[in-house]
């Protein structure tokens, strides 16, 4: 994350808005073509290699098969590529000034695969502590490589240089610790007639179906706006686009916390304690993420220009159009992530399909007439929908994520918050003092108004503070226990009446500070 943190705004302002376009294009085409080309061999490997079978050999045979079909695979993708290049079909499809770079692409396809191939082999041989790492020498060594070739003035070709020494450096590396477990000679070694092959082949199909819809749902407005705006209007899409997804570190950090492989779950039917699982990390996926969501459409204005450029101020619109979707596909992350674990993938790949076909059919009727606001604007309900289906597809099986997720309080707490938040960074003129004021303001009011709406209970907030280190904790702590068991519901008469005394202070706090402190009638003390 860091290296994605430092990485892209450095390559937006070196490339500019439409060299970054162009990049961003390349990349997006190249993630549906990599998936092709992977066709699921390289999750077939670690699965493959983590199980035990009684074939003398096995591990030799697997690490053998699938490096020949990943090699074959990259190989032949490659030549159909580069013929298509030389055919004219690329110029025809996205202009004569691509097909130099899908030379290049075609050719980073087998370095790829081969960095994929070693990665999943790493896992499969229970060396996921040199995989992961693996991951980690990869981004870096792309900032390490790429940025200096940029500033050079080699462009998005330095940008690509750098994609391909850093996969190439994994791959050496991976592959030489592959080696080091099984010997890669194995890849001539040619296994006995009874050896599943396939099985092998075939392994992962329906996976390899959703990964492609959801693929299409990250890539698809990219690569269609390259086909009707100039690569500056990509380019800022694509900024604004990076932004609005910083928003699923919320549900993968929760997940990591709160969640476990349900798939023992869903062998012994224990559908209520799944229900349990996916109300919970629903209900706080929606709490952190919208508060974030919030901080960030309140700071849009500041963030954009800060950390892209000034060149990046035409993404600040698209961004507040993103925002809501991607909202939605954080809280339709954790739900996928259980019905996954349920094995038939048959819902989930549905659900997934209509959120992709929707935002196919939505990218081609808006972005002609719209340009990036039409891809935004297309693109969020696309994101938005998924978690719709999604909880359609999960109550199919059996399993309603929002049983218990008080999801109707939550957006309560997130519009009461939001009015105060909006004002105080309207308040605060300066951008970098905005940044340090605003999101810790955000989260202190949102949290009071979670807990005044019954959202989360009083003590929840100090029990996630309670497990810091001195300062914190040991003050917590005390505070947690005296609130422990304090109900979180609403005491005042009657839902509708506590909605109006919340909405009243909120706005009455909001008018305070805009009277104050607004930059057009008041005193512009934090200007």
């Amino acid at each position: 994350m860091l290296a994605g943190i430092v990485s892209a705004p450095l390559l937006f302002r070196l490339l500019g808005p439409a060299g970054f376009g162009d990049y961003s294009f390349l990349l997006s085409l190249f993630a549906l073509y990599m998936l092709l080309v992977q066709s699921g061999l390289t999750g077939g490997v670690r699965e493959f290699l983590a199980k035990s079978r009684s074939m003398a050999d096995w591990k030799s045979y697997v690490v053998g098969y699938y490096l020949r079909l990943a090699v074959l695979f990259a190989l032949a993708a490659a030549v159909v590529t580069i013929l298509a290049s030389r055919s004219g079909y690329v110029a025809a499809l996205f202009g004569a000034e691509y097909t130099g770079y899908v030379y290049g692409l075609a050719l980073l396809g087998i370095v790829v695969q081969l960095q994929t191939y070693s990665r999943e082999a790493l896992a499969g041989l229970d060396l996921e502590r040199y995989a992961e790492r693996l991951d980690v020498l990869d981004k870096f060594a792309f900032v390490v490589v790429a940025i200096p070739l940029v500033a050079l003035g080699f462009g998005v070709s330095g940008a690509l240089v750098g994609y391909a020494v850093a996969s190439l450096v994994c791959a050496v590396v991976g592959l030489g610790l592959v080696h080091r477990r099984v010997s890669l000679s194995s890849v001539f070694r040619i296994p006995p007639r009874r050896f599943p092959r396939r099985e092998l082949l075939t392994f992962n199909s329906r996976n390899l179906v959703l990964l492609f819809l959801l693929a299409s749902l990250y890539h698809v407005d990219v690569i269609m706006l390259q086909r009707f705006r100039e690569s500056a209007a990509v380019g800022n899409y694509r900024a604004a686009l990076l932004l609005a997804e910083a928003l699923w570190f919320v549900p993968i950090v929760i997940w990591t916390v709160h969640g476990r492989s349900t798939s023992e779950l869903w062998s012994r039917n224990r559908f209520d304690e799944i229900t349990a699982l996916a109300a919970k990390t629903t209900r706080n996926t929606l709490l952190l993420t919208a508060v974030a969501a919030v901080t960030l459409a309140a700071l849009a204005d500041a963030v954009v220009p800060l950390y892209f450029g000034p060149d990046a101020t035409p993404a600040i619109e698209p961004l507040l159009l993103l925002i809501p979707g991607a909202l939605g596909f954080a809280l339709a992350r954790p739900v996928l992530e259980i019905a996954t674990d349920e094995g038939s993938l048959r819902y989930p790949i549905g659900a997934t399909a209509c959120a992709a076909g929707l935002n196919v059919v939505l990218n081609a009727l808006l972005i002609p007439g719209y340009g990036m606001h039409g891809a935004a604007l297309a693109t969020t309900i696309g994101y938005g929908s998924m978690f719709v289906f999604h909880v359609l597809a999960a109550r199919r099986i059996g399993v309603d994520p929002l049983a218990g997720a008080r999801l109707g309080r939550a957006v309560a707490a997130t519009a009461l918050a939001a009015v105060p938040i909006f004002a105080l960074a309207t308040v605060v003129v300066n951008p970098w003092l905005s940044l340090l004021l605003v999101p810790p303001f955000g989260l202190f009011v949102y949290l009071v108004f979670a807990v005044l709406t019954g959202t989360i209970a009083p003590a929840e907030p100090f029990d996630a503070l309670a497990g810091l280190p001195e300062p914190l904790g040991p003050r917590a702590e005390p505070i947690r226990r005296r609130l422990e068991g304090v109900n979180g519901d609403l005491t005042v008469v009657g839902w509708f009446q506590s909605m109006l005394f919340l909405a009243g202070i909120t706005l009455l706090v909001s008018g305070l500070l805009l009277a104050t402190f607004g930059p057009d009638t008041g005193v512009p003390v934090f200007g």
